[in-house]
């Protein structure tokens, strides 16, 4: 089982750690199975440097797809990596 560190912004990472939010859609440009470890560290865009919060989730089931482009990804990279649609799981 791997541990993988990804980047959260605030509003995010905030509904991750209360539970609210179960699911997380990433850029597939890292390897991932179920039963990995994500590692979410909070990073404030505004400032441009993480809080020092981190928050660790198992990855309870992992898909892949190739379709929809959002805000975050260029439309290049979403078509040679496609995404990671992950149900996660506080530990």
């Amino acid at each position: 089982m791997a541990t993988i560190k990804k980047k959260c912004w605030p509003e995010f990472f905030e509904k991750f750690t209360s539970g609210e939010r179960q699911f997380e859609l990433r850029l597939a440009d890292f390897d991932l199975k179920s039963g990995d470890t994500l590692v979410m560290e909070e990073y404030d865009p505004a400032v441009k440097e993480y809080t020092g919060r981190t928050a660790e989730f198992g990855c309870k089931r992992v898909e892949h797809s190739a379709q929809n482009p959002l805000q975050f990804y260029s439309v290049d990279d979403v078509k040679e990596k496609g995404f990671w649609i992950i149900q996660l799981e506080k530990k």
